[in-house]
């Protein structure tokens, strides 16, 4: 991050007061995690559940931390050791400097969400972008209330562009991000079920995702699904004006894609932003062109050289455990998209699945987990999944998790007992199920929500650690 003196904090975060005779101190790193502390880096002790954050500043005093932000009793400060900023809530005065910080710095901000497909669409518009601009991204999932202020704060200052994914799980969250970090550029990628336990609908969550807009400079461009009606429907009242782009597969959107074919690690398709080049992404799953027509769409915007935004597609990589094709110890390729899931991703990935091809030996099995924050309509979700598995197309399947008992039920219309089981709570036993099944020409899906914890699974399989 660019270094800044130990008064413009003060003043950026609205500090109550402040004790140090230092007042040009530099500080050239924030942090909330002690254990990452440098010298010259200012301290931000976060409370939240069981934890909290000023219990660690002697560990942050040692790794070298100059100033703290401090919201308990000033009496309980150890000034004598680093300069004590005084705040009444240190995650709010964190989202303070962070907002003081992008407008300092001032770059291009992309600011992107979805019920899916968010994070492979920001590492793919970083990619893109970084043809032509110096480009500062998202680290991982860092997409809340307090990972997007610390990827602003890490901002390098000379960046061009800083590409920013905004996640959240309830009203007025994204709405925050939005005028924290005040993008140039907005995008949407999907409006799925993600959440209905606490949105109620999609409808609900469409409203959610559209607060992205509320903190968006004037004259900015939303991009978005053409196919998503919601999205009109929903549009909030915006007191300023922006343009509106949208993204899809029909002639009549404003970005499209088409001749698409996928291959077991790659997928192939045209657009019309250059019909003469033939775009690839090394990704399996035709729904994943959505998300490169995503970051191509902002790539065209932002005047990028379309030949050189493709090529660059084509190099980027997925953020671990997603879509991530590992090798299991018999031999059989095994595809981990275990870290979150939607009904919308897991038919997309399971129609996907039943177009791969295997060989003349190979089977198809798919292990997949609950899916969570459903909601009051999680049992009616899981049992729809049935409509995107046939026995024709994926030979065997496993369910795991007391939900999928719901979609377990509808398949054994379907399935004999021999191509379809059933384990609702032990790890052990689907790994053990799964370690007598697998042959090496097959072909293994993995996915589940990340609370499920099928990763371990895919340990187990692989030996691939997936922390």
């Amino acid at each position: 991050m660019k270094a800044l003196n130990l008064m413009e904090i003060v003043k950026a975060v609205h500090a109550i007061d402040y004790t140090t005779s230092d007042r040009q101190m530099m500080i050239e790193q924030v942090e909330f995690d002690s254990r990452k502390v440098s010298p010259n880096t200012l301290f931000v002790p976060l409370t939240g559940g069981t934890t909290d954050g000023h219990d660690y500043i002697d560990m942050a005093i040692e790794q070298g931390a100059t100033a703290t932000l401090w919201s308990r009793p000033e009496s309980e400060a150890p000034s004598d050791k680093l300069a004590i900023i005084l705040v009444d809530d240190t995650l709010q005065a964190m989202q303070d400097l962070a907002h003081y910080y992008r407008q300092l710095v001032n770059p291009i901000v992309v600011g992107i969400t979805g019920s899916n497909g968010k994070t492979t669409a920001k590492d793919m518009t970083a990619m893109a972008l970084s043809a032509k601009f110096k480009v500062h991204k998202t680290q991982g999932n860092y997409n809340n209330e307090i990972g997007l202020p610390y990827t602003l704060l890490a901002m390098p200052e000379d960046t061009d562009v800083c590409v920013l994914e905004m996640g959240m799980s309830n009203f007025g969250e994204i709405e925050k991000l939005s005028l924290m970090a005040e993008p140039n550029i907005t995008a949407i990628t999907l409006i799925g079920e993600s959440h209905l336990e606490f949105l109620g609908s999609r409808r609900g969550i469409a409203q959610a995702k559209l607060e992205i807009l509320k903190g968006m400079k004037e004259y900015g461009v939303f991009i978005f699904p053409a196919n998503e009606p919601l999205i009109s429907d929903e549009m909030p009242e915006i007191n300023f004006p922006i343009y509106m782009r949208s993204f899809g597969f029909d002639k009549d959107d404003d970005v499209y894609a088409y001749d698409i074919v996928e291959e077991h690690d790659k997928t192939f398709f045209r657009t019309n932003v250059d019909p003469n080049v033939i775009c690839m992404i090394p990704v399996i799953g035709a729904y994943n062109v959505s998300n490169a027509l995503v970051a191509l769409s902002i790539a065209e915007v932002l005047d990028v050289p379309i030949e050189q935004a493709i090529f660059q597609l084509a190099q980027f990589k997925l953020t671990a455990n997603r879509l991530e094709w590992l090798e299991t110890h018999q031999g059989a390729k095994l595809l981990n998209d275990a870290y979150n899931a939607s009904p919308t991703s897991m038919r997309a990935i399971l129609q996907t699945l039943s177009t791969v091809d295997t060989g003349n030996t190979g089977r198809k099995i798919a292990v997949l987990g609950d899916i969570r924050e459903l909601g009051e309509k999680s049992e009616g979700f899981h049992r729809q999944l049935e409509s995107a598995i046939s026995p024709d197309a994926i030979d065997q399947v496993f369910l795991f998790g007391p939900n999928m008992r719901y979609l377990y039920e509808e398949l054994q219309k379907d399935y004999s007992d021999d191509r379809l089981f059933y384990e609702p709570e032990s790890h052990e036993a689907l790994i053990e199920a799964l370690n007598q099944t697998i042959q090496a020409d097959d072909v293994v899906l993995v996915k589940s929500s990340f609370g499920v914890d099928l990763l371990q699974v895919v340990t187990a399989l692989t030996g691939h650690s997936t922390k």
